[in-house]
């Protein structure tokens, strides 16, 4: 006999109401929302998780964005009920409906603002219209975020950060040099990143929130996550926490204050520097930073105006042994004829001879990008033999280690 099979009626949940309820400055709820936008997707699906999640109670309100890469939760001051509550919103939606409820206040009038929310109710002393709700069922609720091992004084994160993130890879096809490595071990996070042409090293004290740690602890946070929350990081003043998880559902979180961003690194990990960065070179001459930026810009200049895209910038000693920087175009005659723009230089290692064919080619847009991530008036190019073909080593000051900061240049192999 054939057994009777009989399908059981599927049980539809129901939509959760909108139950979150709060009253607070139109600044502060404005401010929340764009952190929390670095958890909103474009176009994930399904399309509830393109909302907000806002959850209430004691006072708080707390938005929640995850788009499976980043999750953001941003608590904020405000005046809530006792009981909790939550409100999934269209984030787009909230936001340009809390700006245009402001229309025509002047700036200070728009963000003292009171606002208030009841389930799905947006109001000011003017105006109350509904938000577009979203279905919490289908939301992905984000990780929990790691708590941190350690902090670090945000600025000082901030300017090593910027010094790195120009250095990360932009081709998709090697996702792996796309991102920020971030190593923590005893006091000190390390960050780096490399594009193959260029490798930037940068290193942070740090404060342990734990047990200091003796085993390192490493990341790669994709550099576009970090860029756009670089800048986000200029006005704040506080500690930032950092803690990783190395294990299947590894993740790093990054805590500013009541605000928590929760990353999905990165498969694989960046080539160990100790093995790239040189130790011992032919040649270290101290240089004049700004008259090599202003050098650099002028045969960037020159090299797009004979059209010649692609052409290197060249360091080399001129007739009367000037240190110079000139753009390499055009024949070999036209090579020799060129005269380049000196920059102030001081030998401190080595011999010049090392440079005396003035084979040190480099792509001047690198150089400038290097350039710029130095804030003394001074740096040091170690350069290690006189063929050109090996990395240049740039630092703040004399030596090779750095000073916290280490920037690995590749020459531009020239045709012989």
């Amino acid at each position: 006999m054939t057994e009777q099979v009989t399908s059981q009626p599927s049980v539809e949940k129901k939509p959760v109401e909108p139950t979150a309820h709060f009253v607070g400055m139109h600044a502060k709820i404005i401010e929340a929302l764009r952190i929390a936008e670095f958890g909103v997707p474009t176009q994930a699906q399904p399309i509830s998780q393109r909302g907000v999640l806002l959850e209430t109670s004691r006072n708080r309100l707390t938005l929640s964005t995850f788009d499976f890469w980043t999750a953001v939760s941003v608590t904020v001051p405000v005046e809530t009920p006792v009981a909790k509550g939550y409100s999934l919103l269209e984030f787009s939606e909230m936001k340009k409906t809390l700006a245009a409820m402001v229309a025509g206040e002047t700036k200070a009038v728009a963000s003292q603002t009171p606002v208030s929310l009841a389930g799905d109710l947006l109001a000011t002393e003017h105006i109350t219209l509904p938000i577009t709700t979203l279905d919490i069922h289908e939301f992905t609720h984000p990780p929990e975020p790691v708590p941190a091992m350690v902090t670090v004084d945000a600025q000082t994160f901030l300017t090593q950060l910027n010094r790195v993130l120009p250095a990360a890879g932009r081709d998709e096809t090697l996702p792996t040099l796309t991102g920020v490595q971030m190593t923590l071990q005893g006091e000190t996070l390390t960050m780096a990143a490399t594009d193959r042409y260029r490798f930037a090293v940068a290193e942070a004290p740090t404060t342990a929130t734990v047990t200091p740690l003796d085993n390192p602890v490493t990341t790669l946070i994709p550099s576009e996550v970090l860029a756009p929350l670089a800048k986000r990081l200029k006005t704040y003043e506080g500690p930032v926490g950092i803690g990783i998880i190395e294990d299947d559902v590894a993740r790093t979180t990054l805590s500013m204050g009541d605000t928590t961003i929760t990353m999905r690194p990165l498969e694989g990990r960046l080539p160990n520097p100790t093995t790239l960065f040189p130790t011992e070179c032919g040649l270290s001459v101290q240089v004049d930073r700004a008259t090599a930026a202003r050098a650099a810009k002028k045969c960037q200049a020159l090299i797009k105006a004979k059209g010649e895209g692609g052409a290197p910038v060249s360091f080399g000693w001129d007739t009367d042994e000037n240190f110079t920087l000139a753009p390499r175009l055009g024949t070999t005659d036209d090579q020799s004829r060129t005269k380049g723009m000196t920059v102030p230089s001081a030998i401190i290692h080595g011999s010049a001879d090392v440079l005396e064919d003035g084979l040190l080619a480099l792509n001047p847009v690198f150089l400038l990008d290097a350039l710029g991530t130095f804030t003394s008036d001074t740096i040091t190019l170690h350069i290690r033999r006189a063929d050109g073909l090996k990395p240049v080593l740039l630092t703040q000051g004399p030596d090779m280690a750095g000073e916290g900061y280490r920037h690995l240049l590749m020459p531009v192999r020239l045709a012989s």
